[in-house]
């Protein structure tokens, strides 16, 4: 287990260990070109590998991204059912492509509204992925940081907890396996975090960007990455008190 950002600080480094991404702007993306919102969603899968291989070539350990969260449910029903389609698609036709690249690939989520055929391909890619040594590609899909935090509290009063520690909280987080994100991005415009991974970007740098989420390429990630190496992270210490090499004069 990793621990928090609050009880110890992190090792900074120059290229972000851990990127988490939310993937906004498919569907405006694809109105601009008169285009069903589908399309952009499916336009939107071709960045994800091309981040995916960004991440890796940067050197980036941990890779996670927003695809579907609780709130995504109440979108237009067409909409949903085709994510869940895409979602079974990619389940079914990219894994060969993550596992010969070493890539381990993680799904976090309630898993009880899924279809049984989407939680069985969740499984058996996870599955065949797990002894993978490369990056760690996280999806999280019906996903919500709220969520996470009550699924983790529940589990700890059904263990008979009365008092519940950072520690003990942690362990129990869907990302336990996993630092906290170095650098949070989001496309599309919008300056928000929107329910994802409340506990774990408490010490992120946030970065923001208007592009939307089907024109993010490996460039913009490296901009993205650009900005965080600018950044001076001090976890609630003065700037006088880092090494030199972390001061952003």
């Amino acid at each position: 287990m990793f621990g928090s950002s609050t009880s110890s600080i992190p090792e900074v480094r120059p290229v972000p260990r851990h990127v988490a991404i939310i993937m906004d702007g498919n569907g405006r993306w694809a109105k601009k070109r008169f285009l069903p919102r589908v399309a952009g969603h499916k336009k939107g899968l071709g960045t994800v590998r091309d981040v995916v291989a960004g991440c890796q070539e940067l050197g980036v350990e941990f890779l996670t991204l927003f695809a579907f969260s609780t709130e995504n449910w109440r979108r237009p029903q067409e909409e949903v059912s085709f994510l869940m389609d895409l979602f079974l698609s990619a389940l079914e036709n990219e894994v060969d492509r993550l596992h010969s690249n070493n890539i381990r690939l993680k799904v976090i989520g309630d898993r009880s509204r899924f279809a049984p055929r989407i939680v069985e391909r969740i499984k058996a890619a996870e599955q065949r992925t797990a002894a993978n040594a490369g990056l760690v590609l996280t999806i999280a899909a019906d996903y919500g940081g709220r969520w996470d935090v009550l699924h983790a509290v529940n589990q700890l009063i059904a263990e008979g907890a009365q008092t519940i520690s950072e520690d003990a909280l942690l362990d129990r987080l869907s990302m336990s396996y996993a630092p906290e994100p170095d650098l949070f991005i989001r496309t599309g415009g919008e300056q928000r975090i929107s329910n994802f991974l409340l506990w774990q970007l408490a010490y992120s740098e946030l970065y923001f960007t208007d592009l939307l989420w089907p024109d993010f390429d490996k460039r913009a990630l490296n901009e993205a990455v650009q900005s965080y190496r600018r950044r001076e992270r001090r976890f609630g210490r003065a700037s006088e008190q880092l090494p030199s090499s972390l001061r952003r004069d």
